[in-house]
């Protein structure tokens, strides 16, 4: 008998043991007396780079590819058959210079046409409409005529129109497509149907329910996955590709601007850059240039960041000091700087604000901000930085300015950048850091001991990269756990952009990536909504959280941060348990003000789920917020975090 006992007593304990262990109790302190530091307006947003196929493929909306002959190799992406010759004088456009002849073959059952592939396949669905467009001319005989259609995956034709060609002269043609059948890979053929010549240059193909429904327009559902994340800061067009792999192939604004058909263009930075990840027929058409990037921003209601070349090639891939623009020979560069902003924000009777309004923008875009260099390094760096601050203070005293700390989050180049910067002082100075998640997890406390007196700080590329380089929700977790020390360091850190933000799932290079897509469908990644929960609720001050009067920042693998929102009267307590093991939280609300009255009941957002689980195309709600509540009760708040997951609680109050 008292074996049994004994035995008792022990099974007890065991299972208070275990249930200790499975929801240990933890006691937080929010003091209401007093807002903290002020969240930027800039804090959350979005960093836009041409990698994995994110602008010609992805978030341009042009189905087709090397619409105007212009790659290297001139019918990359195309067929043909027939006999097509390949021009380029007395062409329509003098910077886009090829265009193809269709040739009557001299057999009446040969006949002579070209094949688009698109990007990955064109995606096509039923019930939806296409422009097709061309540029023609007749040749001899003005009455022409070319047949268009679309072509499935088994090279049978689904949907096709004719055109009549009725010019000796350049003229751009349009007709509407409707499908009926819906194709992920579909091809554009265009088929000489009269006895020809006709030359085409610039054939087009876009759905006609564009963003907006602008006809040189972007891709609908992938403005909406940006849009819906609330952005308040908007960083493009890069990244390494304001670099280029030399100077000739950087990102230039000025070639992006003005009529479309006539943009220059630009070998891609990561066309073949990567082995493993091959795509040499990977360029840019700048069809998505700095109006469209600058009218995104309005749009998408996000401050624009653009960046510009600071006369260095990427040093990653040129190490000489030749490949580089001399100090003394800057002048293009830094006046291409304060042309740019003249185009964002100069009135409509300036030479480049000119240009903008007749593009369809004669307001000013309203620019703030200006990135100077991406991913620079060494003494070489602020020797050519310096040149630019002094101009743009000179002519543009109000531009805030954004210097770089190099491509690593610490060591001898971070440590050499950051004096540097303070030296010239730029306004805020971008960090880059792509690491593993031990690394996210061990800096939510980075910022906590920063000079708060100088240049602030801009998060701008981070990413968790799990083993696997998946965008899991392992890699997410650790996200939010580190964006818990952004939040409590908003007096330091004013702004914070995820990347990459796109990566096509048949034509990638790069991962993990925000969001994931092919010809039909988007994925939002768990990583994206712990961007968009941070951004949605953003607040505006810190609220000072402490466990046993310090930061909660990975202590027994709990991170926290709180904020309040006087606009819409709403205090917020962000919370990630990294833990493999549940616990119990009990948050007091301290120093409460006399006149607030807090809501009993909470709002309550969780993200949990399976470390290695991601969000996929044929699975793209694996993992998403869930809501629930909770309630606060004598002032306290009781929080039970599940293992390894991410809440946010939203408390109402009344003052």
């Amino acid at each position: 008998m008292r074996k049994y006992f004994v035995y008792l007593f022990l099974l007890f304990g065991v299972f208070a043991f275990q249930t200790r262990v499975a929801a240990q109790s933890y006691e937080f302190e929010l003091d209401l007396r007093k807002n903290g530091a002020p969240i930027q307006s800039s804090m959350y947003g979005l960093f836009f780079e041409d990698i994995n196929f994110g602008a010609d493929g992805g978030l341009y909306a042009e189905l087709i590819k090397n619409r105007s002959f212009d790659f290297p190799q001139a019918l990359m992406g195309w067929k043909s058959f027939g006999k097509v010759d390949l021009r380029n004088e007395g062409g329509p456009f003098d910077r886009n210079p090829n265009y193809v002849r269709l040739n009557n073959s001299g057999h009446g059952h040969k006949h002579t046409g070209i094949e688009n592939e698109g990007f990955t396949g064109i995606g096509i669905e039923r019930g939806k409409t296409y422009r097709f467009s061309v540029w023609a001319r007749g040749v001899g005989n003005a009455k022409q005529k070319i047949r268009i259609e679309l072509i499935d995956s088994r090279n049978n034709p689904f949907e096709h129109k004719e055109i009549e060609i009725d010019s000796r002269e350049w003229k751009k043609y349009e007709v509407i497509l409707t499908p009926r059948r819906t194709e992920i890979h579909a091809s554009l053929r265009v088929f000489l149907a009269s006895e020809g010549p006709v030359d085409l240059e610039h054939v087009s193909l876009f759905p006609t329910d564009t963003w907006k429904g602008r006809e040189n327009g972007l891709r609908k559902d992938l403005v909406e996955a940006l849009a819906e994340l609330k952005p308040m800061i908007f960083r493009f067009p890069g990244g390494c590709i304001v670099e280029g792999t030399d100077l000739e192939t950087r990102y230039n604004w000025k070639k992006s601007i003005g009529q479309v058909e006539n943009r220059p263009l630009n070998e891609n930075r990561w066309h073949y850059t990567f082995t493993h990840r091959f795509f040499p027929d990977y360029f840019q058409t700048y069809g998505m240039g700095f109006y469209e990037l600058f009218l995104l921003s309005e749009d998408i209601g996000a401050e624009p960041l653009p960046v510009v070349n600071a006369g260095l090639s990427c040093q990653y891939q040129n190490s000489d000091e030749s490949c580089h623009v001399p100090v003394d020979q800057l002048d293009e560069y830094v006046q291409d700087a304060l042309d740019l902003i003249e185009f964002a924000n100069g009135s409509a009777d300036t030479k480049w604000g000119k240009i903008r309004a007749e593009m369809g923008h004669p307001e000013p875009f309203n620019m703030k901000y200006i990135g100077i260099g991406n991913e620079q390094w060494g003494p070489e760096y602020p020797a050519r930085l310096e040149v630019f601050v002094k101009a743009i203070r000179k002519q543009y005293p109000e531009i805030q300015i954004i210097g770089s700390s190099g491509p690593h989050s610490d060591g001898k180049e971070f440590d050499y950048l950051w004096p540097e910067m303070a030296r010239l002082k730029v306004d805020l100075v971008d960090e880059h850091y792509y690491r593993s998640p031990e690394w996210f997890l061990s800096q939510a406390g980075r910022y906590d001991n920063y000079d708060r007196k100088g240049p602030k700080v801009f998060a701008g590329e981070y990413a968790c990269h799990p083993g696997n380089r998946k965008n899991n929700f392992q890699s997410a977790l650790c996200e939010a756990a580190f964006m818990t020390g952004l939040e409590r360091n908003a007096d330091v850190v004013y702004m914070a952009t995820y990347a990459p933000l796109l990566a096509h799932v048949d034509a990638w290079q790069w991962r993990p990536d925000l969001i994931w897509f092919d010809n039909f469908n988007v994925v939002r990644t768990p990583n994206y909504y712990v961007q968009k929960l941070y951004a949605h609720y953003a607040g505006t001050n810190v609220l000072p959280l402490t466990w046993n009067k310090r930061s909660i920042a990975g202590e027994e693998g709990l991170y926290a941060s709180s904020v309040i929102d006087t606009d819409k009267k709403e205090i917020i307590v962000k919370i990630a348990n990294a833990a493999k093991e549940a616990k119990d939280i009990k948050i007091n609300l301290t120093r409460i003000p006399r006149k607030m009255k807090i809501s009993q009941d909470v709002e309550l957002i969780t993200l949990k789920g399976e470390a290695d689980v991601d969000n996929t195309i044929e699975n793209p709600t694996a993992i998403v917020p869930s809501t629930g509540t909770a309630s606060v009760s004598d002032n306290v708040l009781q929080v039970s975090m599940d293992a390894e997951s991410f809440k946010v609680f939203v408390m109402k109050y009344q003052d």
